[in-house]
């Protein structure tokens, strides 16, 4: 990160709130879900999905827990009778993880009931390393109750993550679908890597590993070595666009998903790449965040990934580039 990125960190808790409302505008639908919607249905000429997201996370009573289930149930309602080809992504901590996790699990169970009742596929967000294991091990849970429309993210950077592969691959077999990313979380070098290029070879060994375990994979990344990585992984395996996925232990593929794999990217993020992928045919996925916790959710995203800030002190210094 450069100097002027420190400079504008360290002014952000001080930056009147429209500034920063501006400068997330890139990457946040708005507040409403009709601002979701409205950028969806913007979008799909671009040939895109989408993941819908609430925005808010670690909720400190369970009475918080009830504002994530009707919200959801809305977005469910409004995916459905707008049209528009999207799933939703759940944070399990915004369900009461940390709190209760019996509780937890029968507020994702209700969203996850709902969804499967509209072909809408559930993808249980990954949250910092304190509950890596709990947010795997409801997706099981979901699973062995009959709930198929739903998986997990897997962060690279976290050394368990070829361990978890493999756990996830055996457990569920070709049921496995997994978002591969980084990981925004910046997770003691104990147990995660910290350095960009070991960063990257974990993500395209992770890559790997879950292709070869037949796993969907959702290939999320900005990154231009790992996208290049995946198109050689893809091809090597005969994957690709219009083909049907030839692994044998790869599931039959679902409703509104890629022929066992796509490419994921945030909002306001690398369009130019993800219309490309999307022009040569490949799936390609906008996640889609919004809600009234925009503000904090930037700034929790910044306090996380200082990196981040050299992205905002582009959006001020040159204006033109914050567009999606």
């Amino acid at each position: 990160m450069g100097v002027m990125g420190r400079v504008i960190m360290m002014m952000m808790p001080i930056t009147p709130k429209f500034i920063v409302r501006w400068v997330a505008n890139r990457y946040v639908a708005g507040p409403e879900l009709s601002d979701a919607i409205q950028v969806m249905q913007s979008m799909q000429s671009q040939g895109a999905c989408f993941t819908l997201d609430v925005l808010g996370e670690e909720i400190t009573s369970l009475d918080e827990a009830e504002f994530f289930v009707n919200e959801y149930n809305r977005a469910v309602d409004a995916i459905v009778s707008e049209g528009v080809d999207a799933n939703i992504s759940l944070k399990p901590t915004a369900f009461g993880l940390l709190i209760d996790r019996d509780r937890a699990i029968e507020n994702i169970e209700k969203i996850t009931k709902k969804a499967a009742q509209n072909d809408i596929f559930v993808r249980l967000d990954m949250e910092d390393n304190r509950v890596t294991q709990s947010t795997i091990d409801i997706v099981i849970e979901m699973q062995n109750r009959g709930l198929s429309n739903i998986g997990t993210v897997l962060q690279s950077r976290l050394f368990r993550t070829g361990d978890d592969i493999e756990f996830l691959a055996s457990t569920l077999g070709g049921n496995s679908d997994v978002r591969i990313c980084k990981g925004i979380y910046l997770e003691s070098d104990s147990i995660a890597h910290t350095k960009y290029q070991d960063i990257v070879n974990a993500t395209n060994e992770a890559v790997d590993n879950l292709l070869d375990a037949g796993a969907y994979t959702a290939i999320a990344s900005h990154d231009i070595p790992v996208i290049d990585y995946s198109l050689s992984a893809l091809a090597k395996r005969e994957m690709g666009p219009g083909i049907e996925d030839p692994r044998q232990n790869a599931s039959e593929s679902r409703a509104g998903k890629g022929p066992g794999y796509e490419f994921q990217m945030l909002l306001g993020v690398r369009g130019n790449i993800r219309r490309k992928l999307a022009k040569e045919g490949h799936r390609t996925r906008v996640y889609i965040p919004y809600g009234g916790r925009w503000y904090e959710y930037s700034m929790r995203r910044l306090r996380e990934n200082p990196d981040v800030a050299w992205h905002v002190a582009k959006s001020i210094i040159m204006p033109w580039t914050n567009r999606r």
